[in-house]
């Protein structure tokens, strides 16, 4: 059977699938317990009045093999967009079939669309099979920067505060 490698805008339809990638990934991450998205999240944070971000699915004839959420963020240096990418999530079995890279330059395509002067993501720093396949395509660490975190409790405590 050939390949027919193939990415769409996600739908409501796929709330279910694409639950499914955000689990399967946060098992790979080592971080399934951390996952709270329900379905209902989902459906409004993807598909409701005033959504910010974007998802998109990718197919290998017509069956769903990975995901890729993504949404805008703002470059005060360049005065313009950027894309960033949340999750990026290939199923295993379809690794190799060059999906990930095609979703990476469908998102570079839309970044261009929308003049985004950069296009970033994160990656674990433990994941080298993901860190050699992103270098090999010319993405570069930000090594000077460090990523911080606000959230749960301390969010909700920090927030009372002002």
């Amino acid at each position: 059977m050939s390949n027919s490698i193939s990415i769409r805008p996600a739908s409501p339809n796929d709330i279910s699938q694409i639950r499914q990638f955000i689990l399967e990934l946060a098992i790979y991450e080592k971080a399934e317990h951390e996952v709270e998205a329900s379905e209902e999240a989902l459906l409004k944070t993807l598909f409701g009045e005033g959504a910010t971000a974007h998802c998109v699915i990718c197919e290998n004839n017509d069956a769903p093999i990975g995901f890729a959420v993504y949404f805008f963020n703002y470059s005060t240096w360049q005065g313009r967009n950027g894309l960033y990418l949340e999750d990026l999530y290939v199923s295993p079995t379809s690794r190799g079939l060059g999906a990930g890279k095609l979703l990476l330059q469908h998102l570079a395509k839309i970044a261009v669309e929308n003049d985004c002067g950069r296009f970033e993501w994160s990656v674990l720093d433990w994941n080298k099979p993901a860190i050699d396949f992103y270098e090999s395509l010319g993405a570069k660490p930000k090594s000077e920067w460090l990523g911080y975190r606000m959230d749960g409790q301390t969010l909700i405590d920090f927030a009372k505060q002002g």
